[in-house]
């Protein structure tokens, strides 16, 4: 019982919301524009510290703070994008991955301390969210429970990812989002029919990296401490899997993807450390310390797994691919 009920506390907590958030916008280009983002992560950085900087260093409101984190994404996808985005795909995934680790390194440098705290970080920037928390006590349902605080974070948090996934939803339906489509197809063909294919790569960047710029700003509020090593290149990775998990080009795939990736996560989680504790997997087999690389080895084997019967994903369309393949 246990461990049901730290699974769907997983599945279904703050941390899953911010992530299904940021696979929004990492969906937007890879399963809607064919954008090989491999450093989302970094969007996920500058809304972050976008958010939190301006409330702790000038005393502003954290909205304005939240304001600062979007442009910040904007801008950085504009220096992403100008220089690459007209050249073959594979030169964005080789600008973001290393724009990542740039901006991780440049924020928790001691030049840029007394702005981002380098490598201490910030902490405590949040307590205007909190104070329009509505609930006034913690949940306890069943198997499931989450503090005040955690209840909040979850309410915002996912209300924004079906926000977005909404708002994805309306633009690929739309005339934009069908030249977006025939962008991801074939490119030439675009272009032969007049579209200025850059300038749409273009908005798809800056829109999606707004989405993970509000993912990032809801990471940091929610544990109200933040340090730049908290995104490592693999948060990126793990958007990856949730996209492919949930169905690349499907609206609510990141939404479900994040669901089961989280789920899949806490209970394999749970279960070693309690099979670990009461003596089923000796210490000298299997340690606590190990249980973090087991749970993703283990995840990473069942997506192999799904990939071999869909290959689109729990949501994808598998006859369209099959078609595709052809």
């Amino acid at each position: 019982m246990a461990i049901l009920s730290n699974a769907l506390r997983g599945a279904l907590g703050p941390e899953a919301a911010i992530y299904a958030l940021a696979a929004v916008g990492l969906n937007l280009h890879f399963g809607y524009t064919g954008l090989l983002n491999f450093g989302h992560v970094g969007f996920m950085l500058v809304g972050a510290y976008g958010t939190a900087v301006p409330v702790i260093a000038w005393g502003s409101p954290l909205w304005v703070g939240i304001l600062v984190g979007m442009a910040c994404a904007v801008v950085l996808a504009l220096l992403l994008g100008i220089p690459t985005l007209r050249l073959r795909g594979d030169y964005l995934a080789i600008a973001t991955i290393a724009a990542g680790e740039v901006l991780r390194y440049l924020y928790r440098s001691e030049w840029a301390e007394p702005l981002t705290g380098g490598v201490f970080g910030i902490t405590q920037f949040a307590n205007g969210f909190y104070a329009f928390n509505p609930f006034t006590g913690p949940l306890a349902l069943g198997p499931l429970n989450f503090s005040r605080n955690a209840l909040w974070v979850m309410t915002v948090g996912w209300g924004a990812a079906l926000l977005a996934a909404l708002l994805v939803a309306l633009l690929v339906h739309s005339p934009w989002g069908r030249v977006l489509r025939s962008v991801r197809e074939d490119e030439m063909a675009a272009r032969s029919l007049g579209k200025n294919v850059f300038v749409y790569k273009m908005q798809s960047l800056v829109l999606g990296g707004v989405m993970g710029a509000l993912a990032g700003s809801l990471l940091a509020i929610n544990t109200q401490a933040l340090s730049p090593d908290v995104f490592m290149p693999i948060l990126t990775f793990y958007l990856w899997t949730i996209v492919i998990l949930g169905g690349a080009s499907r609206i609510m795939g990141p939404i479900l993807g994040s669901v089961v990736f989280w789920f899949l996560l806490t209970s394999l989680d749970s279960l070693l450390r309690q099979a670990i504790s009461s003596g089923v997997i000796p210490t000298s087999v299997l340690d606590s310390s190990d249980v973090g690389a087991i749970r993703f080895a283990a995840v990473g084997l069942g997506l192999m797994l799904l990939m071999l019967f869909r290959p689109a994903g729990l949501l994808g369309n598998q006859k369209e691919l099959r078609l595709d393949v052809r």
